[in-house]
């Protein structure tokens, strides 16, 4: 199939945006599309998912083998026409799990945007950089974002014509173009209001030669397709996932592979709904709870039915292992009682821990045994100052630093651990028998 991927030279260029704008093209032009993120970001994909009205997948070759990053991408884009794959940071960024890698290992064509705000000439050496730096990358030419001028664009086109790199469209400064920024990444989807995929569609339709594009992305040569894992068991089970305005990051393949186990899903909100719903586990997922602190203390009802039912199998990541938690103080210093599961405090700070993960199982827990490995990757601004039962000795990929994390007692494992089923179908294998177990023996 058709497929193209958007990189860039760094973060902040438009990458989102211009995927966006090509997304809601190609449909325009009657194509079939689907929609892929590099990386384990969760928020762009909300993005990609409206915009292409269709799933938007994450692919990552720390949390999922190789081989299973091929097999979703060709279980995921079967029957469409063409696949856009938005990058993360630079193109080359990440090493082995760099937008580059994910291009080669899928055969596909790579347009990078790069932002030419106050920089002339200069763009092309950076744009020649990207295409040499790794002559297995197809790298296919560029889009130009945050032009100034008419004039500006012409002066970085001439140069990049000289140097024989195609330059598939430009894109002026523009306010409409802009999604705000918070501190872990882009503003969610849910929260942005303001952002008009129409205007984005239409200058990029107007600035970008669309069936260049297309025509780029029928150079993607083929794919071996990988034979897909088949579940093993059926497991007859209702699981309960939290999703609303304070819990939005989840993989929808990590939901699909317990489906495909046979678990039931559906969702509730600890916002709106007044108590849990009635099932034989629960998943409260990440997101941002310290935005929406307020409206989860105020909804009494819903933290003393966690409570009720916290002899229930419950898997919380991140947000949710803040919302288990006694209390949330936000970034004004302002506290807030949570559900009262995990007796410790979760509180904001002004320094993120992003990276991935090597988390080693100090303990039988509802997801894996004593001694287990499992990657995954965290996210976050706060910390929970808990004490003990914890759940994993961490190590970070990138510095070796360990440490303890996660909260795990009973039928409850909580951590800012985010993992995905679809690369580890044993940790969903295990967590839907612990249910069955626990489901049985009441």
């Amino acid at each position: 199939m058709k497929r193209i991927v958007i990189a860039g030279a760094g973060s902040h260029c438009g990458k989102t945006t211009i995927a966006c704008g090509l997304l809601s093209a190609f449909r325009e032009h009657g194509l079939k599309v689907c929609a892929y993120k590099t990386g384990p970001d969760y928020i762009d994909t909300e993005y990609l998912r409206r915009s292409g009205r269709c799933e938007a997948y994450n692919l990552d070759t720390w949390l999922m083998s190789e081989e299973k990053v091929r097999e979703l991408f060709t279980k995921t884009s079967r029957g469409k026409d063409i696949a856009v794959i938005e990058g993360a940071m630079g193109l080359y960024d990440g090493g082995m799990n760099s937008t580059a890698e994910i291009a080669k290992l899928l055969h596909a064509p790579v347009i990078a945007v790069l932002n030419v705000k106050s920089i002339g000439e200069t763009a092309a050496s950076i744009a020649l950089g990207l295409r040499e730096y790794d002559n297995e990358v197809n790298f296919a030419g560029v889009i130009l974002n945050h032009a100034g001028s008419a004039s500006h664009i012409r002066i970085i086109s001439e140069e990049l014509n000289r140097i024989g790199i195609k330059v598939f469209g430009a894109l002026r400064r523009n306010d409409k173009l802009t999604i705000p920024e918070r501190h872990l990444g882009l503003l969610p989807f849910n929260e942005n209001t303001n952002y008009d995929f129409d205007s984005v569609r239409a200058i990029v339709e107007e600035c970008v030669d669309i069936d260049e594009v297309i025509r780029v992305s029928e150079s993607s040569s083929e794919i071996h397709e990988s034979e897909s894992s088949r579940p093993c068991m059926n497991h007859k089970v209702r699981v309960a996932v939290a999703r609303d305005e304070a819990f939005t990051f989840y993989y929808p393949e990590s939901i699909d592979t317990l489906r495909e186990l046979g678990a039931e899903i559906i969702y509730f909100s600890p916002i709106h709904d007044d108590e849990l719903p009635r099932a034989d586990g629960y998943i409260f997922g990440g997101g941002f709870p310290e935005m929406f602190a307020r409206e989860l203390e105020a909804n009494e009802s819903m933290r003393e039915s966690v409570r009720q039912c916290a002899s229930s199998i419950m898997l919380a990541e991140c947000g949710g292992y803040m919302y288990l938690c006694d209390s949330m103080t936000d970034r004004d210093g302002k506290n807030f009682h949570m559900a009262e599961v995990i007796h410790s405090d979760a509180y904001m700070t002004d320094r993120p821990v992003i990276g991935y993960i090597e988390a080693h199982s100090l303990s039988d827990n509802i997801m894996c045994r004593e001694g287990d490995i499992i990657r995954g990757h965290e996210f976050h601004y706060s910390r929970v100052n808990q004490k003990d039962e914890f759940a994993f000795m961490m190590t970070r990929r990138r510095t070796g630093e360990t440490y303890n994390g996660g909260y795990a007692h009973g039928n409850i494992l909580a951590s800012y651990l985010h993992v995905n089923f679809f690369g580890n179908p044993e940790l969903a294998e295990r967590f839907l028998s612990r249910i069955d177990i626990n489901h049985t023996s009441r």
